[in-house]
């Protein structure tokens, strides 16, 4: 059980963070990010919230720190997804460098409310209702089977949008907040079934939350260049969230008194890195193929 004084120092702990990233973009809202910047940043998140898993025992347990990384990677993989949306907006509707940052920024300070919003429900709704399981579990892997269906259509609805919104005389900027904050919405709905399929702390889920949207900003300026490698992203997501949708069912059966096998958070936490490893390595060879093929 995690004490006020500890969840108040968390908190203490990542708003510092956050306003210390609100102010640099301020700062630097006219200056474009270089890529060796963007890695150091992303880097040094990267590294603090592995820092803050592994002295989780500290004053939490071991079960909750695999629960933390395991959480914290699967929030961070889904972020890597809407920094690619980010990317395709940003571009489709010409928003100068030097205004990306701060675009970015507010962006991700909505999708922290919009999650901060949504966690306590879902908590609420998890500890009341065991058969939300079900549901959660079922828009999942229904949500996997999306992604592996996608196209384009989104882009298209997407365009319709943005061209309704310029009719209407709104700014770029304000365009931009807009579709990052629709964006961010979509990708929420996602996120919160699929970390509560892993922990029913609250405070896991909030702190992976938080740490997987810290930095964002930066990996946004060092993944722009990647965003035709990783071909596979989006197929090794849909394995992660079907992956996890089933576990979410198999719990809820087993929670109703069926004799069903459970997946332990080792096995969950193995399936997570491996799908990622095996995705990153796959997209990137067969990028490197294809160019060397076109050569």
């Amino acid at each position: 059980m995690i004490s006020t004084s500890e969840w108040m120092f968390t908190i203490a702990f990542l708003a510092a963070v956050i306003v210390f990233d609100l102010s640099l973009a301020i700062i630097r809202r006219n200056k474009e990010t270089s890529f060796a910047e963007a890695l150091s940043w992303t880097g040094l998140y990267i590294g603090a919230a592995i820092g803050f898993g592994i002295f989780m025992p500290h004053w939490t347990s071991g079960e909750l720190q695999k629960e933390f990384f395991a959480g914290w990677l699967t929030e961070y993989a889904l972020s890597v997804d809407n920094i690619f949306v980010f990317i395709i907006l940003l571009s489709s509707l010409k928003v100068k460098k030097e205004s990306q940052q701060l675009v970015l920024l507010l962006g991700i300070l909505l999708t922290i409310a919009i999650r901060g919003a949504l966690i306590p429900i879902g908590a609420s709704l998890v500890s009341h209702f065991s058969s939300v399981f079900y549901l959660f579990g079922a828009f999942l892997i229904y949500t996997a089977w999306k992604l592996t269906k996608e196209e384009g259509e989104e882009e298209f609805e997407e365009g319709k949008v943005v061209s309704a919104l310029k009719k209407r005389g709104l700014s770029t900027f304000s365009i931009a907040l807009i579709a990052l904050g629709i964006t961010n919405l979509v990708f929420s709905l996602d996120s919160i079934p699929a970390i509560f399929g892993l922990t029913h702390s609250a405070y896991i889920v909030t702190t992976a939350n938080i740490f997987a949207l810290m930095g964002l900003r930066q990996l946004y300026f060092l993944l722009e260049g990647l965003l035709t490698r990783l071909i596979y992203l989006s197929k090794g997501l849909s394995f992660i969230l079907a992956f996890i949708g089933v576990k979410m069912i198999l719990e809820a059966l087993h929670g109703s008194g069926f004799e069903v096998p459970e997946v332990s958070l080792e096995i969950s936490l193995g399936v997570i890195i491996l799908t990622l490893i095996i995705t990153a390595v796959a997209s990137l060879y067969s990028t490197r193929k294809n160019e060397e093929s076109t050569k």
